[in-house]
């Protein structure tokens, strides 16, 4: 399996921004597209936003659009999350994950980051 390694969650103020990444190493595949998770306390772990292979299509929950972006570099086998005016309600573990095919999904494939935690101060 793919592992990988989160970084870049912190403690920030409503409003303000943060950037996420995810490094990939290990098990080669011949595509890989890779998304974002995160789970409240208290809560499931819902879906954020995910990238195809090529970095061509992102698709994002309706609670982060239009404040996350999520981008994807090849070259450094790195995933990204660049979040803007962070809300208090995005407080969460934030998970990183890979699927070896150019579309994600989610199945007994995917592959899971240890999680990063962001805490969003009012």
């Amino acid at each position: 399996q793919v592992q990988l390694v989160e970084s870049g969650g912190g403690l920030v103020q409503a409003g303000g921004s943060l950037r996420l990444s995810c490094a990939a190493s290990g098990r080669t595949f011949s595509s890989i597209a890779m998304g974002w998770f995160r789970q409240a306390p208290g809560k499931e772990r819902e879906f954020v936003a995910s990238i195809n292979w090529r970095g061509s299509y992102a698709r994002y929950s309706g609670s982060v659009e239009g404040r996350f972006t999520i981008s994807k570099d090849n070259a450094k086998n790195t995933l990204y999350l660049e979040m803007n005016s962070l809300k208090p309600e995005d407080t969460a573990v934030y998970y990183c994950a890979a699927y070896p095919g150019q579309i994600f999904t989610t199945n007994r494939l995917t592959s899971w980051g240890q999680g990063t935690q962001v805490t969003v101060s009012s």
